[in-house]
């Protein structure tokens, strides 16, 4: 016989928020944060600024989230497809009822995070023509003051500061110091430049720094320290880190330098050598004018003793006769010219007589005029029956009175 109703056990009785709340806060207990690997699918990245994608193997998937504060420090764009060590916690979003992987760390699986933000860019940068050679400045030969952007206290300026003191002691350098590395570092090298090119007094920027690792050299490597270099009317000579290491600088740049001392080296050249140089250069001007001075006076020698300088009245004698040839074909040419002129100018007196009002009078006609307004009568329609007309003969002149308007043909 079963209890009575009211003696029954009581059971509890969950809310669904209840028991979402309850799951939530055993699952998220349970698991500490843990690192996942997987791929990205179905990202999207949400107005406010928020990531949300999925991560999934071969036979699971999960959800995953990663909010604005924490994927304003990725250095690669997430995109679908990408494998990826994703490091956060599991958590619970209560009002679908869901599990999702809230992350704080993300990195491509298999490939360093900077070097994949490395080639993200490069290939970006490329397909917007920064890379392009018809677009790079040529670096002067000669330049008389160069701009500097690196640090103040960094080996690579000391490293140029003694080349240029042992090639061309007499170069102007102008430093810009910046911070070559760490936060705020790119923004510092990017205004640099930016305030050489306002300044306008230099004739070639050199921007770089020592060796180091990737993440040292990543200022370099920014987005806006390379358009501010391909916005640079001052060429520029990127040198970052030793020969072995590339930077977007270096691509984007004018020339490439594989150090800070070579870029000095390729700056400016050895003041020994053009000294030589230009004395060579002398020395061979001097032969040169030697050599023509000699073919000028055996010229000089050869006129003299030519049969013209040997008989100078005979050559004038027959350039003065030449010239009275000249002179009478002229004055026959003029004489000819003129007649012509003449001829045309009469014909076309007697064309214009010939068409004259006076001349077509001559003839026997004669023209009509109203009195009223002294207009010309071209037909019978201008005049009304009581008009007083004027009409003119190649001698004299009549008035009258139109009595009658005969139809025309």
């Amino acid at each position: 016989m079963g209890l009575p109703l009211e003696n029954a056990p009581q059971k509890r009785i969950y809310s669904i928020s209840e028991i979402t709340r309850e799951i939530k806060q055993i699952l998220e207990s349970a698991f500490p944060p843990i690192w996942l690997e997987g791929e990205i699918s179905n990202f999207k990245r949400h107005s406010s600024g928020h990531l949300y994608f999925v991560l999934k193997d071969e036979k699971a998937q999960i959800p995953a989230v990663m909010w604005r504060s924490y994927n304003s420090r990725l250095f690669f764009t997430p995109r679908d497809g990408i494998k990826v060590l994703a490091n956060g916690n599991i958590t619970v979003y209560e009002r679908r009822g869901t599990y999702q992987f809230e992350v704080v760390q993300l990195q491509p699986a298999g490939i360093g995070e900077l070097q994949l933000a490395f080639e993200q860019l490069k290939q970006k940068l490329r397909e917007e023509g920064l890379f392009a050679p018809e677009r790079k400045k040529p670096v002067p030969p000669y330049p008389e003051r160069i701009g500097i952007v690196t640090s103040p206290t960094g080996a690579a300026l000391q490293d140029m500061l003694s080349v240029f003191g042992r090639r061309f002691p007499g170069i102007q350098l102008i430093l810009a110091p910046v911070r070559v590395q760490g936060e705020g570092a790119a923004e510092e090298i990017a205004r640099a430049i930016t305030d050489f090119n306002e300044y306008g007094e230099v004739d070639l920027l050199i921007i770089g720094r020592g060796g180091g690792s990737l993440e040292d050299l990543w200022p370099f490597n920014e987005e806006m320290v390379a358009r501010a270099i391909f916005a640079s009317e001052i060429p520029v000579i990127s040198a970052v880190g030793h020969e072995v290491d590339f930077s977007i600088s270096d691509f984007v740049a004018d020339l490439r330098a594989p150090t800070p001392s070579a870029a000095a080296e390729l700056a400016v050249k050895n003041k020994t050598e053009l000294r030589e140089y230009f004395r060579s250069s002398i020395a061979g001007m001097y032969r040169d004018i030697r050599e023509q001075i000699s073919y000028y006076i055996e010229k000089v020698d050869h006129l003299q003793n030519s049969y013209a300088l040997k008989r100078p009245s005979d050559v004038i004698r027959q350039y003065q006769q030449r010239l009275d040839e000249l002179t009478k074909s002229m004055e026959l040419q003029y004489q000819y010219l003129m007649d012509s002129r003449k001829q045309q100018i009469n014909s076309l007196h007697k064309q214009l007589i010939s068409l004259s009002p006076q001349s077509i009078l001559n003839r026997g006609y004669s023209l009509c005029f109203r009195e009223e307004d002294g207009k010309l009568v071209k037909t019978s329609a201008d005049v009304q029956v009581a008009d007083k007309i004027r009409v003119q003969f190649h001698r004299g002149q009549i008035k009258g009175k139109v009595d009658e308007i005969l139809p025309g043909d």
